[in-house]
């Protein structure tokens, strides 16, 4: 084997194994990404049916006001 083709093997091995490091640790961090959404939404989900709820009953008392003409 020839040296410059010992060093091409090497680069590539190299290159290789830091492409993979990279990939791996994109990987654990969409892991924990989804882990923090879904805690997220656990404990948002409470106050946002609260809040919908409030609009609901808002919406359902506007409506029964009387609505006076325009002048």
């Amino acid at each position: 084997m020839t040296t410059p083709a010992a060093v091409w093997i090497i680069v590539g091995v190299v290159s290789t194994l830091a492409i993979t490091v990279v990939l791996v640790g994109l990987v654990r961090h969409v892991l924990l990404l989804g882990r923090t959404l879904r805690r997220f939404q656990e404990e948002v989900q409470p106050i946002a049916e609260d809040i919908v709820a409030e609009g609901e009953r808002a919406s359902s008392r506007a409506g029964g006001l009387p609505t006076g003409k325009p002048r």
